[in-house]
């Protein structure tokens, strides 16, 4: 059953942040965050449909300089290069914001709810923007769940290289919807899920939609910088009070198995499912397990 969605707008710390909730008002909150580049459409139907079925409120939202959500641009130079060494070293270096303000972000979204207190489910760098919520606010948090993400301490291994490389788009950048939806469906397939294996049809739909709804290169590479510029939060990860899941691909060629790995590791109490052939992305066979996790670890709270 395809859910029905409410949508709405919010002014958070200066940005508009554009939502949509479905489920039942009395439900249990259930926010979920999104990667890099994605929009609340990457959360599939399908998967919040589920979590409704089992009594939650299902919120998703587009992250700022995301799909309809304002624009994060402060006129502070994209060097990205120059911000990957930094953070490789652990050095500090300038941007336009970080994960920081992302997750001040969820609190302000929380508060203009009437939220007090939601389950958090966060994918790649949603994940890492649900830990810092979680660490920072915890008494906001009823339970995470953190999916194939990662503490960004630099020291962890890196992606594969024929994904960085991919990743840096080296070479003109597609502008044509054609061109976009090329790009993105090769780009999942490179780093998707081997065991798990998606129709190249419905990522093709997907990305043709995502262009259709909001092409914003510009706010991918911000939040490339902001990813960046944030470094190592391991700090805060023993400060994490909520029942916690961290789900992860041993596939995984982007963020490696190590960083969901880590993560479990420093979070008290943490659960870590590993799953093999699972990579770095959102794959409609996995959706299932996904939603048993998320709401079996709820239950935790």
């Amino acid at each position: 059953m395809k859910p029905s969605w409410t949508a709405g707008s919010a002014c958070v710390n200066g940005l508009q942040l554009n939502w949509e909730e479905c489920g039942p008002a009395h439900g249990e909150p259930l926010l979920l965050v999104m990667g890099l580049g994605g929009q609340l459409i990457h959360w599939p139907d399908a998967l919040c449909a589920d979590l409704v079925a089992r009594g939650f409120r299902v919120i998703r939202f587009d992250n700022r300089d995301a799909g309809l959500s304002g624009d994060g641009d402060r006129g502070i130079r994209v060097n990205l290069p120059g911000n990957w060494l930094a953070s490789r070293f652990g050095r500090a270096s300038t941007s336009n914001y970080t994960l920081y303000d992302n997750a001040d972000d969820v609190i302000g979204l929380l508060d203009t709810l009437d939220i007090r207190r939601a389950h958090l489910a966060g994918a790649s760098m949603g994940g890492m923007i649900a830990q810092i919520v979680a660490g920072r606010y915890p008494r906001r948090v009823r339970s995470l769940t953190s999916i194939m993400s990662s503490t960004n301490h630099p020291k962890l291994p890196p992606a594969r290289f024929d994904v960085l490389w991919r990743m840096a788009g080296v070479g003109p950048r597609p502008r044509t919807r054609e061109a976009v939806i090329r790009r993105s469906t090769a780009m999942l397939q490179r780093v998707g899920s081997p065991g798990f294996p998606t129709p190249a049809a419905y990522r093709a739909e997907l990305a043709g939609r995502a262009y259709d709804r909001a092409f914003r290169p510009a706010g991918m590479v911000r939040q490339t910088q902001a990813i960046l510029a944030t470094g190592s939060f391991e700090t805060l990860l023993p400060q994490i009070k909520a029942p916690t899941q961290v789900i992860h691909g041993l596939a995984d060629p982007l963020l490696r198995p190590a960083c969901g790995q880590r993560s479990a590791q420093l979070i008290r109490g943490a659960r870590l499912e590993l799953i093999p052939g699972m990579g770095h992305d959102i794959a409609p066979a996995l959706l299932p397990r996904w939603t048993e996790l998320i709401a079996a670890n709820a239950a935790r709270a």
